[in-house]
């Protein structure tokens, strides 16, 4: 098991200032510690559309890489996203999973099937073809850098550890100044 920290590391490493990151609940505050921008779309609120948001933004943005750091109990709540992603197969969309067993911004409920659900299964079975899974931190820092560099759609599990009660500032993920610097910087060639 991983810690998501380093995992959001090991993928910060190879984002550039063009690529559009959408960071989930639990993942967006670690996620705009390690790597501010104004293209990281922070869509709380909508939980389990993050990866319908990151296909819309994929298909509409095709000259950018779009990068979604989902949760597990995120893509329970739309798992059928696996099918529509596969079928619209757009080469710029990486989709990470944080399997961490629990709806952790929820206060830690354990998910539906914990430890019985393979998401990496559930995302071969949907159709991708590019599907990997990571329980070793020193290996997928290793292929984190190929991984972005495949032509998509890839899909990715990465098992780690629940971060326990957290206590978190939402005004960092809202408000009109947020959502005004994602669209200058979408807008932006």
């Amino acid at each position: 098991m991983m810690d998501r920290k380093e995992c959001l590391k090991a993928i910060a490493r190879h984002v550039t200032d063009t690529d559009i990151v959408l960071p989930v609940y639990s993942t967006a505050f670690d996620w705009i510690d390690i790597r501010p921008s104004a293209l990281n779309y922070l869509s709380h609120g909508a939980m389990g559309l993050a990866s319908s948001h990151a296909l819309g933004l994929a298909l509409g943005r095709p000259d950018r890489r779009v990068i979604v750091l989902d949760g597990d109990g995120s893509l329970l709540m739309n798992i059928g996203t696996l099918v529509s992603i596969a079928e619209a197969a757009p080469k710029n969309l990486y989709h990470f999973v944080m399997e961490n067993g629990t709806y952790e911004a929820n206060g830690g409920h354990p998910i539906p099937g914990k430890g019985a659900v393979s998401f990496a299964g559930m995302a071969r079975a949907a159709g991708h073809k590019n599907v990997h899974e990571f329980a070793d931190l020193k290996v997928f820092d290793q292929q984190a850098g190929a991984i972005l560099a495949d032509p998509g759609p890839v899909f990715t599990c990465l098992k780690i550890v629940s971060s326990g009660e957290q206590q978190r500032d939402y005004s960092r993920l809202h408000g009109p100044h947020v959502r005004q610097a994602f669209r200058d910087a979408i807008g932006a060639k």
